[in-house]
């Protein structure tokens, strides 16, 4: 009775907005298990506004408002660059991607990115080009689900007391069961409603810190002119306030470019131009979701530099060795019922909108581009197959969470990487380049992976010279390169004339 006493409002709130996400799931269910584009790609009939607010949803996760968010109690309010950087790219993508796609793949009837590249390229080849980048999906959405996990359940410990692995095993259990009842319908219109609160939780927790400290003057006054030690234990003094004084400006471009170009690379953003409904939709989401996006990275990106405003000596020497703990620690410290409900749950939104996109990715992945690749099945056994893989990938994303490899940001960013270099030359090559083939896509996929997985675990974290030259630069460079060179040298492995009219003639 004390422990509910404490916590109710947190306890009620919370479970008001899992009810409703599994509500979502479940009155979904019978038409999402009408076919594979149902399931998959939700028939490609939802609106704009529900496109735009599940895309930032799904953009602005546990990294951005628990990892990246505490990251600058570390590194201070340069930081909040990541936020631009971000942008950008999500600029980038709705301009450039959004468009395009949306038409090549209604064209193609394509229901997942490794079965775009199968179907636009077009060759002996792209088979196997399908089935890698199933393979490289499945790898990199492991590091990316761990991230979310660790977060969600770093903040029901610090608010709920709730152990980090009944906390982690919650978050992963209840996005599991309303993506399986539901599919893409369920993924896109939770995605919405999550959105919607994060944007409000955004606002709320900025204004956390200055309410606690008694106003704007009184908390600027604080954090430039801190005793709290860094993490090699010397003064921060106004490096908080001070651009680049604790970070290289390098390692914040390194990480904004690994984060922020998954909106033009990775499958569970990508994946939302396929079930956008018309033009006037998407041209409504090309607005608006940067708008969302950018408003409440500016909110929660120098977050953590505030934070330390909050926080004693002693707390702070905790806190600058475990950022992923920040905004935990401000709720509690905060210690508001009210608040801190409405911010638990937009954090469980701020989990769940990306686990469930990546759910759905990687069951789709793995049933459809590579067991129905190696063995076709009939159509009726796709869905019921991808669900039962989704249930076991989720498991064993749980038990990885348990002993996670990283810290959220870099965990990540990781994943960020690998997609960008990976995945963006095949893909923009696709869209636009006539001339690129299904050689110098499976080319660039290899390149970029193995540049990836080479950069990080032999050169970066073993050179001091090379420690904030993040993987996604010299990969990224790297698998471009190799794309453009090896297509210019296959031009005779590029796709029939009809096919390619198709595809980039808009009148046709």
């Amino acid at each position: 009775m004390d422990y509910f006493f404490e916590h109710y409002v947190t306890l009620i709130l919370t479970t008001i907005y899992v009810g409703g996400c599994l509500y979502i799931g479940w009155f979904f269910k019978k038409k999402a298990s009408q076919g594979v584009e149902g399931f998959y790609v939700a028939k490609r009939e939802i609106p704009g506004w529900v496109i735009s607010l599940a895309f930032f949803s799904t953009s602005a996760s546990t990294n951005t408002y628990i990892g990246q968010a505490g990251k600058s109690f570390e590194y201070g309010l340069s930081w909040a660059w990541m936020g631009l950087i971000w942008t950008f790219f999500c600029i980038i993508s709705w301009q450039l991607l959004g468009p395009k796609m949306r038409f090549q793949t209604a064209r193609l009837k394509s229901f997942t990115i490794p079965d775009y590249f199968h179907l636009r390229y077009k060759s002996n080849l792209a088979k196997s080009i399908r089935v890698l980048s199933a393979v490289i999906i499945l790898f990199a959405t492991l590091w990316y689900m761990i991230g979310i996990a660790k977060g969600c359940a770093h903040v029901l410990t610090a608010v709920l007391d709730i152990p980090y692995e009944y906390g982690s095993f919650a978050i992963i259990a209840v996005t599991c069961a309303y993506t399986i009842w539901g599919g893409m319908y369920s993924v896109l219109w939770t995605d919405a409603l999550q959105g919607i609160i994060m944007f409000g939780v955004a606002i709320l927790m900025l204004a956390i810190p200055f309410v606690y400290v008694g106003g704007v003057d009184q908390l600027f006054e604080a954090i430039s002119t801190t005793e709290h030690l860094t993490k090699s234990g010397t003064p921060i003094k106004s490096g908080l306030v001070t651009f680049g004084e604790l970070v290289s400006f390098l390692y914040i471009i390194g990480i904004g470019l690994a984060v922020g170009m998954k909106q033009i690379s990775e499958p569970k953003n990508l994946i939302r131009f396929y079930s956008i409904n018309n033009a006037k939709s998407m041209r409504f989401a090309m607005i608006w979701t940067p708008v969302f996006l950018g408003i409440s990275l500016v909110c929660v990106m120098g977050l953590g530099a505030l934070v330390h405003g909050m926080a004693s000596i002693d707390e702070a020497n905790y806190l600058i060795n475990h950022t992923d703990e920040v905004v935990g620690f401000m709720l509690d410290k905060f210690d508001n019922k009210l608040v801190s409900g409405i911010c638990v749950a937009g954090l469980f939104a701020a989990g769940m909108s990306s686990l469930a996109s990546v759910i759905i990715i990687i069951g789709t992945a793995f049933v459809k581009d590579i067991w129905h690749v190696a063995k076709p099945m009939e159509e009726s056994k796709i869905i019921p197959r991808t669900k039962w893989f989704m249930g076991i990938y989720c498991v064993i994303v749980f038990l990885m969470t348990l002993y996670p490899m990283a810290g959220i940001v870099e965990l990540t960013a990781f994943a960020g990487a690998v997609f960008a270099a990976s995945f963006f030359p095949a893909i923009f090559g696709g869209l636009y380049l006539k001339w690129g083939t299904d050689l110098g896509a499976m080319a660039s996929m290899i390149m970029g992976m193995l540049t990836n997985i080479v950069w990080r675990f032999v050169f970066r974290f073993n050179y001091d010279a090379l420690k904030d030259i993040h993987e996604v630069i010299p990969a990224f460079i790297i698998a471009m390169l190799t794309y453009i060179i090896v297509s210019l040298l296959s031009k005779n492995r590029q796709p029939d004339a009809a096919h390619l009219a198709n595809l980039f003639d808009v009148k046709n």
